[in-house]
């Protein structure tokens, strides 16, 4: 008679343990079955409208042409990456994405963070929701709407802006073609449509504060800035950390339906960045280059994911916060 080995005694307790665990599975699953319906309904959209599409991203690597399909063009290698970095556009288009970018980022991000807290501290209920309406209503307009209340209100003939400046004995200026004010209009409009929205998160964060810690700031003879500054802002630092993770990782990917709305010919040394020069080199080109098209976005992906690594990496180090 054949005595087993301890090796075959152990494979046999692995195997008695993922029948049991597989048995589990399938009795759970059969259990709550419309709760894993209901799951699957977005990982099936996530499969197809977002890993799906990575099988596309080979054309930056090949000679795209529609005839031959993807797999049938040929291999190029990192010929349409050098192109673009040799472009005479590169550096225009790397300077204006990043300095919209940072710019946004630098001071748009604190407005927010301002807005929630002093919300948060308003004693006076009707003043607070009034204050809350008009800053998040600007966030429920349309880019293209947005863009023509900008046109309309920078107009050199009949804006009202340049009506105030005539009124005080200045001369019309043409805001939209002057490339220099183009970066301060798109980041300042921004702010005004953002700031009310973004700062919701903020509040939510802000109503988990601890109310005793607010009772013993008084009484230890605390006012309402230092209560701000010591209570609020730490208690949210988490919050800002994840959601600065979040914009860095975004940084090379500065609003494209608006910066496109808002070009014209005079301002386009200041407003071509890489999203709309994809777009021009692609889709809307008279001889569609989607390789060269497709490079440029790769590239564009591969910054930001390399962006969000390093920062949340940071946070996770200085806040112990990060996203994953």
């Amino acid at each position: 008679m054949r005595v087993s080995t301890g090796n075959e005694a152990r494979a046999v307790s692995q195997k008695a343990l993922r029948s049991k665990a597989m048995r589990s599975l399938q009795h759970r699953v059969k259990i709550n079955w419309e709760l894993y319906v209901i799951l699957a309904i977005p990982l099936i959209w996530l499969l197809i409208f977002h890993y799906y599409p990575m099988y596309g991203v080979q054309i930056a690597f090949r000679r795209f042409s529609p005839l031959k399909g993807i797999t049938g063009s040929p291999w190029v290698g990192l010929t349409n990456f050098i192109k673009f970095f040799k472009s005479y556009n590169f550096e225009r288009v790397l300077r204006n994405t990043l300095s919209i970018s940072l710019y946004d980022l630098v001071v748009g991000f604190p407005f927010p963070v301002i807005l929630a807290i002093l919300l948060n501290n308003c004693l006076k209920p009707r003043f607070k929701k009034f204050v809350q309406i008009i800053t998040y209503m600007p966030y429920f307009i349309s880019t293209v709407v947005m863009v023509g209340i900008i046109i309309q209100f920078l107009s050199p003939k009949v804006g009202v802006i340049n009506y105030l400046i005539t009124a005080l004995g200045g001369t019309e200026i043409d805001f939209m073609g002057r490339p220099e004010y183009f970066r301060n209009i798109y980041v300042w409009t921004n702010i005004w449509q953002g700031t009310g929205w973004t700062a919701i998160i903020y509040l939510s964060a802000l109503s988990s504060v601890d109310p005793g810690l607010h009772e013993a700031a008084l009484v230890d003879g605390a006012n309402r800035f230092q209560r701000m500054w010591y209570i609020d802002l730490p208690s949210i630092l988490p919050t800002i950390a994840i959601m600065l993770t979040l914009r860095m990782g975004n940084i090379m990917n500065v609003g494209f339906e608006k910066v496109l709305l808002m070009q014209n010919d005079l301002n386009t040394g200041a407003s071509e960045i890489i999203s709309t020069y994809v777009y021009k080199a692609g889709p809307a080109a008279a001889a569609p280059d989607f390789s060269y098209a497709a490079a440029i976005g790769l590239f564009n992906s591969i910054i930001n994911l390399v962006l969000i690594m390093i920062v949340n990496k940071i946070n996770a180090k200085i806040n112990e916060t990060s996203l994953w």
